[in-house]
């Protein structure tokens, strides 16, 4: 079959199915199929390169299960995280492109600190990809990733042997005790914690089906999470050092009033590309 007439199909069938980005999606599976880059997907099409029957099959079989609105990582099984690619799968959060603002300005924070061999911990590190970003791009510091979930520590375990930063230490435990040994040592905590309130129901099927609820929702406000981190960080890190929070849109006003309360300093929000808000950073 003709390369660009099954890309043409698979296009219609994930617009039909109203996936947000069918074209990028479509590509994207070819290319998991034939073992190639997107890039060169695209120079396939152009000149005229076919395919197989047995690759044929296999596009169209992910292509319906992408129109069922699997996610895209699922049936990859990776994700793109700054300059990383994850593992993923189910039981891990998919990590977003929104945090990896996040990660910049946990790094930024780490690279502020002076001299010496900086520290950080990544409280609900799920696929690692927090704690992988701080451990690779700022290699002088030493960054401890802290999960819980049984099913999630298995890709967390997965991702740090594929990347091998030697500076990253894993830990198998609940965030709320993590790292006793730690108290007062740290210069950075970062969290992407659940934060969506329990009866809000997220609108993408990708979501809602398939990423494990514990990564998804914080209680009846969406911040009981969000308390228990803000306890620990202020147990780990030393006077001075920084906390950063990922949360939703519709949340900074409320997490900032929750870090004053508990005797931060200097809380602020910072809005992502597209101007919602997106992480609140303090100070200890």
């Amino acid at each position: 079959m003709n390369l660009r007439a099954l890309l043409d199909h698979a296009v219609a069938v994930l617009t039909t199915a109203r996936v947000p980005s069918p074209e990028a999606d479509a590509e994207l599976l070819v290319a998991h199929v034939l073992g190639v880059s997107r890039g060169q997907v695209q120079a396939q099409v152009v000149t005229g390169a076919s395919v197989d029957a047995e690759q044929r099959h296999a596009v169209l079989e992910l292509v319906e299960r992408r129109a069922a609105r699997e996610p895209l990582q699922h049936l990859t099984g990776r994700a793109a995280f700054r300059s990383l690619e994850l593992a993923v799968g189910p039981g891990v959060f998919v990590p977003r492109p929104e945090t990896e603002l996040v990660a910049q300005l946990a790094i930024d924070a780490l690279l502020a600190v002076p001299g010496g061999s900086p520290r950080a911990a990544d409280l609900g590190t799920g696929s690692g990809a927090i704690a992988l970003a701080l451990a690779t791009e700022v290699p002088h510091a030493e960054v401890v990733a802290v999960e819980n979930s049984p099913r999630a520590y298995v890709w967390t375990r997965e991702n740090a042997t594929r990347v091998g930063a030697s500076n990253l230490r894993l830990v198998f435990a609940d965030l709320a005790d993590a790292l006793p040994e730690l108290d007062g040592t740290l210069d950075v905590v970062v969290s992407n914690p659940p934060y969506i309130p329990l009866g809000a129901i997220p609108r993408d099927p990708e979501v809602r089906l398939h990423d494990p609820e514990a990564a998804l929702y914080g209680g009846a406000d969406g911040l009981d999470v969000v308390r228990a981190v803000s306890a620990t960080a202020w147990r780990l890190l030393r006077p001075g050092g920084t906390l950063v929070l990922e949360h939703g849109e519709l949340q900074g006003a409320d997490i900032r009033a929750l870090l004053d309360a508990d005797g931060w300093r200097a809380a602020a929000t910072t809005r992502d590309l597209l101007g919602r808000d997106r992480a609140t950073t303090a100070l200890r």
